[in-house]
């Protein structure tokens, strides 16, 4: 079992080698976009490297909506739908829905994506195997 120090230390050593950031700057409010400079396509590479580090295998869509946001009746013109939000919440349940819901343009979503989403997500996937979003 370990504690949120422990996840802590290791998201970040993950984090500096996939994004090339200072491990300083990498705190649980650091979001993966706007502050550490993630894209899209890093994403795939961090999950990649948490499964490694955690030895976890983290589905599809458990910690990034993936095709959820593909979907009509969860995006209309460029902004998420309450229907969307619902979803988000339901597969997401790290992530700071209410926060976003502010504000549901697609186009903030990712700033929402933060450290301490993984930390969350982390903590209760090494301390219930068996947990998983999807």
């Amino acid at each position: 079992m370990m504690d949120q120090n422990q996840i802590l230390e290791k998201v970040r050593e993950i984090l500096t080698g996939a994004l090339g950031v200072d491990a300083e700057d990498i705190t649980p409010k650091a979001s993966l976009t706007k502050d550490l400079g993630a894209e899209s396509i890093d994403f795939i590479d961090i999950v990649f490297r948490l499964e490694k580090a955690f030895d976890l295998k983290i589905p599809a869509g458990d910690l990034f909506p993936g095709n959820i946001l593909n979907n009509e009746l969860y995006v209309q013109n460029g902004a998420v739908t309450e229907a969307g939000l619902a979803e988000l919440k339901k597969k997401l349940p790290y992530l700071r829905v209410s926060d976003f819901a502010q504000n549901p343009k697609l186009t903030e979503l990712p700033q929402f994506f933060d450290v301490q989403m993984l930390l969350d997500y982390l903590r209760d996937r090494i301390n219930n195997p068996q947990a998983s979003a999807t």
